[in-house]
C-alpha cells in the first residue's frame, strides 16, 4: 500500500475530524506562502502566485463546505500543501 493510498484511507475513515484540521492546515500554509511572496516585492509574478494560493487553499475550503466526497477533498488538500510549499520554498530560496 502507498503513502497516499494510506492517508486517502484514513482520511476517508475519519473525515469529519480531517476536515477540520485540513482547513487549519491548508488556510495557514496558503498565509504563510503569501506572506513569503509578498516580502520579494509586489510585481506581477508575485501577484500571480498569491492568486494561485488563494485558488487552491479557496478551493478545498469550498469543497469541505460543499460536501464533496471525501477523495476530492483530499486531493484538493494535496494539491494546496504541495503549491504552497512549492511557492514559499521558491520565495525563500530566490
Amino acid at each position: 500500500m502507498t503513502l497516499y493510498t494510506k492517508l486517502s484511507t484514513d482520511f476517508t475513515e475519519n473525515y469529519i475530524g480531517y476536515s477540520a484540521l485540513a482547513i487549519i492546515v491548508s488556510t495557514c500554509l496558503g498565509s504563510i506562502a503569501i506572506m513569503a511572496t509578498l516580502m520579494n516585492g509586489h510585481n506581477l509574478l508575485q501577484m500571480f502566485m498569491v492568486f494561485l494560493s488563494v485558488v487552491v487553499c479557496s478551493a478545498h475550503n469550498a469543497a469541505i463546505l460543499t460536501v464533496q466526497k471525501p477523495k476530492v477533498v483530499f486531493d484538493l488538500l494535496v494539491l494546496s500543501v504541495i503549491t504552497n510549499l512549492i511557492i514559499f520554498s521558491g520565495n525563500m530560496l530566490f
